[in-house]
């Protein structure tokens, strides 16, 4: 089976007419490691699933330094929401971590597929909703929770994450700096 399918069929149910009027509407890339998807004054243009690799999404602040907001790996989806839906500048950059392979689809594309095709408006319905709920869980853990239960806690959800990303990123992903996070680490 498709993984595309796969994961979609994890919320909805298609058949293969319909998985393959899904598949139509998206584009497959490859792109290196190093290499952006989307920098930041650009038009999010299209909302990315990734079938193999690490991205991450980040902004530097007026000192330059790097903050992530998300990293996205296998089965997960990533792009700058505010600036794809609203199809205005993007905030933030996208680039890979390792080689990537992608599935994309356009704002263009994701709106007549939705419109023509009224499962898959409630499957990213049901993916903003959780995609919701993951942002509240990270804003609470930000407000409330210590370096270290925040590390432990990310650690506990995602090891692969630890295996793959530079521990540099996520140093930048909790909001310390790589000293703090190797002391935690001890």
């Amino acid at each position: 089976m498709h993984p595309l399918r796969q994961h979609i069929e994890e919320i909805i149910s298609l058949s293969d007419d319909e998985f393959d009027f899904v598949l139509s509407h998206f584009e497959h890339t490859k792109k290196r490691k190093n290499q952006y998807i989307l920098q930041e004054g650009e038009i999010a243009n299209k909302e990315y699933w990734v079938l193999k690799g690490c991205l991450k999404s980040c902004f530097f602040d007026d000192n330059g330094k790097e903050h992530i907001l998300q990293f996205g790996m296998e089965n997960w989806w990533i792009t700058d929401y505010e600036s794809f839906i609203k199809q205005s500048p993007t905030k933030l950059s996208i680039d890979c971590i390792e080689d990537s392979e992608l599935l994309y689809i356009t704002y263009e594309n994701r709106e007549k597929l939705t419109q023509s095709m009224h499962k898959m408006e409630r499957f990213w319905a049901k993916k903003s909703k959780y995609g919701r709920i993951a942002l509240q869980n990270r804003i609470l853990s930000l407000l409330k929770n210590s370096t270290k239960e925040r590390y432990e806690l990310l650690l506990k959800q995602y090891p692969k994450l630890f295996q793959r990303v530079p521990k540099k990123l996520i140093a930048a992903y909790l909001g310390v700096s790589r000293e703090t996070l190797s002391r935690l680490k001890s």
